[in-house]
């Protein structure tokens, strides 16, 4: 079988290679140069272990094909991850940390800075109570989002290919960059991949099945001000960031990442750039119900209006640009799919937790271009930060639900 620390080990090699994405980097793939050392390093990994059809496009993107072992006509499925990690925090020199047989108590992460991961603030800690917890050393982000996926996934096709005893059909698998910067999926050749279906190997919580998601958009607020010397600027100067202030405050405070859940929609600042000459506003806009995300569109661009109006000038501007949508209205005519990754669960004894995606994966825009693609757990938790932590047993679960599915999807069709 796959051993825990064989897939500790390889998880340990993929996340200390710096894969940070860039979003101001918008026309460039991908939009860091660092994404490529990963992807030659797995395009590598998977020539070695005798995985067809290999290959590592002129935009990150890396495919490979592990051939079917039976003549039955069985459905060509896919297996997807990215590659890349957030740009909300560094991911230069993750130091992980490991911690055997975790006894549902508070970590110390770095004792210098006094950064502690604790199941007072992050309860999920307590579902992985006596496992090995992976976790950061408090300076930088994990990358189990989506390395764990990656791990999963090479680790599954390395067994399937040392046991053809199992039996299954042509499966394809793909790594893409840039997904944490809503591009991942841009320039992936869906004719070229060749799959029915895929499954996304990028949730968190093990047992999650996931094929609804947000339909997402990226706004900025651009506010334009006026430098005056500050001893002569009565009634002459502008300060923007001032004004930038008066747009936050108008859009609905209750509508923001930290009081909202499930499918409650919401308005995320995530940075801020100025002077008094001109100070930059970035937004995600968030919402399930498709009606209700354009709402929050118009009442974003709507504000900008207003408030110029209010104060006599154009101080307000405003950028908008869909990201991704809800794939639930692509997936939703093969709830098959999903049926064969909630029966791969139930086998394996692990409870299937079927809910929508707060976020967004690669397999939302995937299923507009023509491959339905729902979302399975990776395992890790608290992404995007310092608190980020995986453990192996998640991933082994994750690992072992992949082989699953592949032998389901193989039994079902060969018995049709």
């Amino acid at each position: 079988m796959i051993t825990k620390q064989a897939l500790i080990d390889r998880f340990f090699r993929y996340i200390k290679i710096d894969t940070q994405s860039d979003p101001e980097n918008e026309d460039v793939f991908p939009s860091t140069e660092k994404q490529w050392v990963l992807a030659k390093m797995l395009e590598k990994e998977l020539i070695q272990m005798g995985m067809s059809d290999v290959s590592l496009d002129e935009n990150c993107y890396i495919m490979a094909t592990l051939p079917a072992n039976v003549d039955a006509s069985i459905p060509v499925i896919g297996f997807i991850a990215h590659i890349d990690t957030s740009p909300d925090f560094t991911g230069t020199n993750v130091n992980p940390q490991i911690h055997e047989n975790y006894n549902g108590g508070d970590i110390v992460l770095n004792a210098a800075e006094n950064i502690i991961l604790s199941p007072k603030d992050f309860e999920d800690l307590l579902l992985y109570k006596g496992q090995t917890l992976i976790t950061t050393d408090g300076t930088t982000l994990l990358g189990a989002d989506d390395k764990a996926g990656v791990t999963e996934i090479m680790a599954a096709m390395e067994y399937l290919l040392k046991h053809p005893e199992i039996k299954h059909g042509t499966i394809k698998i793909g790594f893409t960059p840039d997904e944490e910067v809503g591009k991942g999926a841009h320039k992936f050749d869906v004719a070229k991949f060749g799959a029915e279906w895929a499954y996304t190997m990028d949730g968190s919580t093990v047992g999650e099945l996931e094929f609804e998601n947000f339909n997402a958009a990226g706004a900025k607020l651009i506010a334009t001000g006026k430098i005056v010397h500050p001893g002569y600027a009565k009634n002459k100067m502008i300060n923007s960031m001032l004004y930038a202030n008066k747009f936050v405050e108008a859009l609905p405070a209750d509508e923001v990442p930290e009081k909202t859940s499930g499918y409650e929609g919401f308005y995320h600042l995530h940075s801020i750039k100025g002077d008094v000459e001109r100070t930059e506003l970035y937004y995600i806009i968030r919402d399930h119900d498709r009606a209700k995300f354009e709402a929050r569109k118009d009442l974003f661009a709507q504000l900008a209006v207003d408030l110029n109006t209010k104060h006599g000038k154009k101080i307000f501007a405003t950028e908008i640009k869909d990201q991704y949508y809800n794939m639930r209205e692509k997936v939703e005519p093969m709830m098959h799919i999903v049926d064969i990754a909630e029966e791969a669960m139930k086998e394996l004894n692990i409870t299937p937790l079927i809910k929508a995606i707060r976020g967004g994966t690669d397999g939302s825009q995937l299923s507009y271009k023509g491959l339905p693609c729902p979302n399975i757990f990776a395992g890790g938790h608290n992404f995007h930060g310092r608190y980020e932590f995986v453990a192996a047993e998640a991933i082994e679960k994750a690992t072992h639900v992949i082989l699953k599915i592949v032998e389901l999807t193989c039994k079902r069709y060969q018995n049709s």
